[in-house]
């Protein structure tokens, strides 16, 4: 029984996790960013204006855990939050210029960590791989809350 738990997928799922962070962080490191700091400012960059309770269901980061990543990145000067015209209390977040240029600059590194991730594999098997994993992540979808199922459907259009 103890060896088939290594092949459960819920096991397996994890390991290439651990691969696929370990890959992104080392193609990161040059730039100064985590992985965690990468897809948060990537995100930003792309929405422009975007709030946190949006960002943290497009990223798929609890609101704690980003405002942190939030701060760091501000004390960088790569992010700016600004009050929304309609709600003073509601920030919303914008890349700096330094923070847009290291958002484009980061995407080699980002496609250089992926052709070492999937490197091992066919070009059919690549495409079947992330297929099935958007698939499996879509159809677990109405586990999430309401909150990253809206905002999911939305980037998924």
């Amino acid at each position: 029984m103890s060896n088939e738990m290594y092949l459960t997928p819920g096991h397996l799922l994890r390991r290439a996790h651990q691969i696929a962070a370990t890959i992104s962080a080392e193609e990161l490191a040059d730039l100064g960013l985590t992985t965690v700091q990468y897809t948060t400012l990537v995100s930003v960059h792309d929405n422009p204006g975007i709030d946190i309770t949006a960002l943290s269901g497009l990223v798929a980061y609890d609101r704690s855990t980003l405002g942190g990543v939030l701060d760091r990145l501000e004390e960088k000067k790569l992010i700016e939050r600004k009050a929304a015209d309609s709600d003073k209390r509601v920030r919303l977040l914008y890349t700096t210029r330094q923070g847009g240029k290291l958002a484009n600059d980061s995407v080699a590194a980002s496609l250089r960590a992926q052709e070492r991730i999937l490197g091992p594999l066919g070009a059919g098997e690549r495409a079947q791989l992330t297929r099935l994993l958007a698939k499996l992540i879509r159809l677990q979808t109405h586990n999430l809350p309401a909150s990253v199922r809206i905002v999911m459907e939305r980037v998924a259009g």
